[in-house]
């Protein structure tokens, strides 16, 4: 009798340091409240009843959780910008396909003086100035990383 409320005080707390509790579905909560009746079961002196359905609902969330890590590992980081991304990066920027990092920084400088929250301009504008600065940053970075043949 103690060791399946032991379990059902496990799972319990289990749910709770993993979020799973934050998050739960419909079918997590059938799943629960089989455990509870699992629980109450073996507590009231049926642990042949209660057994099967507190190890169910603790085999379920075990799987359940597994799913989630291998979810986890199967997300990839974002694609990578096409070129018609980079070309209307240069095209707002106003810098060449040949343009080296101080060019850039230097023509990011220029326009975000003027279009500057602080100064009259909008947050949507200086965010896409700021986005076309990193994305061109970053794809010269790659560029002059890359093996040289």
């Amino acid at each position: 009798m103690g060791l399946f409320a032991f379990l059902f005080v496990g799972l319990a707390a289990w749910l709770i340091w993993t979020g799973r509790l934050q998050r739960m579905s419909m079918k997590d909560g059938m799943v629960l409240g089989a455990a509870l009746v699992g629980a109450v079961m073996a507590a009231k002196g049926k642990p042949v009843m209660g057994a099967p359905l507190l190890l169910g609902a603790a085999l379920f969330f075990f799987m359940e959780g597994q799913k989630d890590k291998a979810h986890r590992r199967r997300v990839k980081s974002p694609p990578a910008p096409d070129q018609d991304d980079v070309a209307k990066a240069r095209a707002l920027l106003g810098v060449t396909p040949d343009a080296d990092a101080a060019e850039i920084r230097a023509a990011h400088r220029r326009l975000i003086a003027s279009v500057h929250p602080d100064r009259g301009g909008t947050e949507a504008l200086a965010a896409q100035l700021n986005a076309a600065r990193d994305l061109l940053l970053a794809r010269l970075a790659e560029r002059d990383a890359a093996p040289k043949p």
